[in-house]
């Protein structure tokens, strides 16, 4: 009767198999952290399951959030405490505080994380901050309400979006000097860069479009409209913007139009608007771009859209009145 033994060379074979699984179930899944504006909170979500993971209590009116570039820190703007809270991606715990200047809003880095960009909304400013000893670098004036913040690929350039100027600041980041401002429709509120960094996307609120930019003249070469059937123009607001790695679709939350528009990146047509919770806000992908996230504001809820069948599949509750999201894979 053959033995049932292992040969070494079998033995050697299996061994790397072995060591993988031992490291899958060891490993967590990617997370989903949620920013809570009105209970203080951030909510962390299993990026599979959807299950709530943890509550982090913040310090007061919690809204923009951002990964680092090494996924080691979620960082969160804490409003009306004027700084940032960090939160060790680990522990998911609050480590330090880095003081912002008044109301920050959004936040960005860049991308070898060692600074950190923050709209200061109430100052009309923006402040840079070395992320390692919490300082501050520089303050840059820039118009009425800033919000949005965009950093280029090779970190030489940040976009900054101000609300009430309808204005798309773009600052070098070698002189900290505005070099362009670009008026754009009412009350834009996210700038994104598309993959290839030929284009700059800007949403505005009210005004109902996205204006699309060439970075390099600081000129606007299209202005993308909505029209969903049914639902009056005074609704649809355009928020968050997201690309698909290929660059060919882009997602934008609509807002109070309760919508999420699939459009054509390279045409500019709209072709689907995709149902979602009330009052969509911020969107961000799953690691492998298979899922949208999608935060829902008056619902209090986060809609998971299929990114192939355009589809939402499901909802999850998080906190009162969602702001923001980050992922770490």
């Amino acid at each position: 009767m053959p033995s049932r033994t292992l040969t070494g060379r079998r033995a050697a074979l299996l061994l790397p198999a072995l060591v993988l699984c031992s490291f899958a179930v060891g490993a967590r899944a990617s997370e989903l952290f949620v920013s809570n504006e009105i209970d203080d909170t951030v909510t962390v979500l299993n990026g599979e399951t959807y299950q709530k993971i943890a509550t982090i209590p913040t310090d007061q009116r919690p809204r923009g959030i951002f990964a680092t570039p090494d996924h080691r820190y979620v960082l969160v703007c804490d409003g009306d405490s004027s700084n940032i809270d960090v939160i060790d991606a680990k522990t998911l715990k609050v480590v330090r505080r880095i003081e912002t200047g008044p109301d920050p809003e959004t936040l960005a880095m860049s991308p070898s994380g060692d600074k950190v960009y923050v709209s200061n909304e109430n100052n009309a400013l923006v402040t840079v901050i070395n992320f390692a000893t919490g300082k501050s670098i520089k303050q840059i004036p820039v118009g009425i309400e800033p919000e949005g913040l965009a950093v280029s690929a090779h970190g030489r350039t940040v976009v900054v979006v101000s609300e009430t100027t309808s204005m798309a600041h773009f600052i070098d980041t070698r002189t900290w000097r505005v070099v362009a401002n670009i008026l754009v429709d009412t009350r834009p509120r996210i700038a994104q860069f598309t993959r290839d960094q030929r284009y700059l996307w800007v949403s505005s609120e009210v005004g109902g479009t996205v204006s699309v930019i060439d970075p390099r003249t600081h000129r606007i070469l299209h202005i993308i409209n909505f029209h969903i059937p049914g639902v009056d123009r005074e609704y649809i607001g355009p928020v968050g913007v997201r690309f698909t790695p290929d660059g060919r679709t882009a997602f934008v939350a609509l807002g109070r139009a309760n919508r999420v528009a699939v459009v054509d990146a390279k045409t500019y047509k709209v072709e689907k608007y995709i149902l979602v919770g009330q009052r969509p806000w911020q969107i961000a992908f799953s690691p492998g771009h298979k899922r949208l996230f999608v935060v829902n504001g008056l619902t209090n809820d986060v809609t998971i859209i299929d990114v192939s069948s355009e589809e939402a599949v499901r909802s999850v509750p998080v906190g009162r009145l969602p702001w923001g999201i980050a992922v770490i894979p």
